[in-house]
């Protein structure tokens, strides 16, 4: 389903649901069930280096490794990774997340 993403290229599985729940602070059973749907919400959200760098990050990858692929030097990715994190705690980005975000579109 999600084979050419970003975050297969970093993830092996799709655990993209359980990592949005935890730093959106959403019970995983309020996310957008279909799986696609909910990555299309998170591309929506995130500049591409963001859903980059959340993926990389997700995926253990060194900060070395991360720096290097986002071209990005010591201060730079620190404050990229607490962009993105309190980005995804923002509530105009969680509430797109959550199931009845979707059903208002229907």
């Amino acid at each position: 389903m999600l084979e050419n993403s970003i975050w297969k290229q970093y993830n092996e599985t799709n655990s993209f649901r359980e990592l949005i729940a935890k730093y959106c602070k959403i019970g995983e059973i309020d996310l957008i069930e279909d799986d696609k749907l909910l990555y299309n919400a998170l591309k929506a959200k995130l500049t591409k280096k963001e859903l980059k760098l959340f993926a990389m990050d997700s995926a253990n990858a060194a900060d070395e490794t991360i720096k290097s692929e986002l071209s990005l030097n010591d201060e730079e990715l620190e404050k990229a990774k607490f962009k993105l994190y309190k980005k995804l705690k923002q509530d105009k980005v969680r509430f797109s997340f959550r199931a009845s975000s979707i059903e208002d579109f229907e």
